[in-house]
């Protein structure tokens, strides 16, 4: 593959560092060969004049946003089977609603959970819905009173959603309600999010969520799946 550096094949193994010790070099080598595979591997779903470059079984929302046409690139490439583990998305619109948040929260809520269902019914229709699990979160929360541009500041206790055919279907925690504000006015988390990822990790990923979440023992763990 020349183009990542030389006109040699990369499974020639010619120059690897498996003869030489070289872990450094070998580990190099190694996300050569797998950038080149999947580079391969993404030729379908690259634009080839105006046809488009993969199909769906059912209709995405149509919108100028680029969420929904994201979403079903991703429901083809796992319908591909591309070596795909995790994948991260961020969702239609902007969610920083210092002001006018009615309507811009509206607006983008709609189309995030519209492209949702469609991602869903999508999987559903290709037979993978058992192997997706969607994992929609907030980065940071939004105070309980309004401010005097028709808006919310930046708070805490976000909220989160597990979506798929296997998820369990119950709430985590309990709705926090606008008596118990702390001294600053936010909502209190009644749920610790770092029991959810080591959940995720454990349950659905198959891995050891200690050695990612310092002290993950000691939260608990919520049941996710069914």
């Amino acid at each position: 593959m020349s183009r990542f550096g030389g006109s040699r094949s990369l499974d020639d193994g010619a120059g690897d560092g498996a003869g030489h010790g070289d872990d450094g070099l070998r580990q190099a080598t190694d996300a050569a060969r797998q950038s080149a595979r999947l580079y391969e591997q993404l030729a379908p779903f690259r634009p080839k004049g105006d046809a488009k470059p993969f199909t769906s079984p059912v209709p995405y929302p149509d919108s100028d946003d680029s969420f929904p046409r994201r979403l079903a690139g991703l429901a083809a490439m796992i319908a591909a089977g591309l070596p795909l583990r995790v994948v991260a998305l961020s969702a239609s619109g902007g969610y920083d609603t210092h002001d006018d948040q009615a309507q811009e929260l509206s607006t983008n809520l709609d189309l995030t959970a519209a492209s949702l269902l469609a991602f869903q019914r999508d999987l559903e229709a290709r037979g993978l819905a058992d192997r997706v699990l969607v994992h929609v979160w907030s980065e940071f929360g939004r105070r309980a009173k309004e401010n005097g541009s028709g808006g919310t500041d930046h708070g805490a206790a976000g909220a989160g959603f597990l979506i798929g055919s296997r998820v369990n279907g119950r709430m985590i925690g309990e709705a926090p309600g606008l008596n118990r504000l702390d001294q600053d006015g936010n909502l209190r988390a009644t749920a610790d999010f770092r029991g959810l990822y080591a959940a995720l990790l454990e349950d659905w990923l198959g891995t050891d969520a200690e050695a990612i979440i310092p002290g993950a023992r000691k939260f608990e763990r919520p049941t996710i799946l069914r």
